[in-house]
């Protein structure tokens, strides 16, 4: 049976989400970017998404807050709210799961819709997608861009051919035309040091790459040789999953850039610690428990090291898991840079079999755990939170960040 496949891409979705809540915003040049520290002109964090009048100027996403205001000194900055953004992210998805539970979220903004069994139900493909146009724009303020095609693969990449507000369509019959000039970089999955190795063998264009001897590929490229030869020719068997299908989770972390860098050891022990606490929340939440800790540190150049430890036991708590991250800090990482980012995450990770503790300690502690995890779930995240917390608090951390709270555990 042949597929028709939706690909839905949201405009510019954070600056977007913004403009439309704020009306204020609406027409000007504005960017969604990180927090600022207190005391600091500009953000130390780079422009996360621009609006589309500030794409016009030049303002790019990943430019650092002084690039972009070199182009743009009229830029409106807006500190990013994720929960905002997820919020609206779950109600475009609602909008698609009103047609169709063959939805598969690709990323915040972005995702596949299998409608090869409801076409029978409308006038055509192009119909389905104009209607979830329409719902978007009058239910949310949103604009997005569709792709139809027969895969997943050309459906995204006709959904990038026209921004904001497009609506694209590749037929099969039409690939080869798509296909003979695209560069290969605009193709799904190829990534700029893939593109550079291609571009080294001579292959610039989907075509060239479709056309490519599989013996070179698999040459330079391994087993992934045989899939790219796909690629290059539109080819792609990968089916839409359903909405309720779940990947099988096998790490949890967090990564937090600092308000400002620091030289103080307390900082980076509280930041650690949060980030840990984050770790085992939702690492409880997937019922799973892990015993691989790895801790990435980066610092005021830039310069950034990852460590790992694997343990001899499963673990899930906050505790436990930012005891390993300290020690592997002590013990791998040189205090001789300020310390600019922090990041932990425990991987190697099995299902909780929820044995009971018999020690009475154990088990005393595991229902503390359990109860502040129903309390913090009731009223927010870190309702209930070390008193040591207060440190990464005071530095400047943001409520967005998950301290929220006004009650401590000594």
């Amino acid at each position: 049976m042949d597929k028709t496949i939706l690909h839905i891409d949201m405009n510019a979705f954070f600056a977007s989400v913004e403009q439309a809540c704020n009306p204020a915003l609406r027409g000007k040049p504005m960017a969604v970017c990180g927090e600022i520290a207190k005391g600091s002109k500009y953000p130390r964090t780079i422009i996360t998404t621009a609006s589309y009048e500030a794409r016009a100027l030049g303002v790019k996403t990943v430019m650092t807050i002084p690039e972009a205001k070199a182009l743009c000194p009229n830029l409106i900055l807006v500190a990013g709210n994720l929960d905002k953004y997820i919020d609206i992210s779950l109600k475009i998805q609602k909008i698609m799961l009103d047609f169709t539970d063959n939805v598969e979220v690709f990323s915040i903004d972005e995702c596949f819709m299998d409608v090869s069994d409801i076409i029978k139900f409308h006038a055509n493909a192009e119909s389905i997608a104009l209607q979830i146009k329409v719902r978007i724009k009058n239910e949310l303020g949103l604009r997005c861009s569709v792709g139809i095609a027969p895969n997943k693969l050309l459906a995204k990449l006709a959904s990038d051919m026209k921004k904001p507000d497009g609506l694209t369509i590749i037929r099969e019959e039409d690939k080869d035309k798509v296909l003979e000039t695209l560069p290969i970089e605009d193709l799904c999955g190829i990534g700029r040091h893939l593109q550079e190795k291609l571009n080294y063998l001579g292959i610039k264009t989907a075509k060239q790459l479709g056309s490519a001897s599989i013996n070179l590929l698999t040459h330079h490229f391994g087993f992934i040789g045989y899939a790219l030869k796909q690629m290059g020719q539109g080819i792609d068997h990968s089916p839409v999953k359903k909405y309720d299908a779940h990947d099988v989770v096998k790490s949890v972390g967090h990564t937090h850039t600092l308000t400002q860098d620091t030289w103080d050891l307390d900082v980076v022990k509280s930041y650690l610690l949060m980030l840990s606490e984050k770790v085992s929340v939702r690492l409880r939440q997937y019922k799973m428990v892990g015993k691989t800790v790895s801790l990435v540190i980066r610092y005021s150049d830039f310069e950034t090291f990852g460590r790992q430890k694997s343990l001899g036991e499963y673990i899930k708590t906050g505790k436990k898991i930012y005891d390993t991250a300290f020690a592997l800090f002590n013990e791998k990482f040189k205090f001789e840079k300020a310390v600019r980012l922090v990041g932990v995450s425990i991987s190697n990770l099995v299902a909780d079999d929820g044995q009971q503790y018999l020690i009475d300690k154990m088990r005393r502690q595991a229902v503390i755990t359990n109860t502040i995890d129903e309390i913090n779930s009731k009223y927010g995240e870190f309702t209930v939170k070390p008193s040591s917390l207060i440190i990464a608090e005071k530095f400047g951390i943001l409520e967005r960040c998950g301290i929220m709270s006004k009650r401590l555990i000594k």
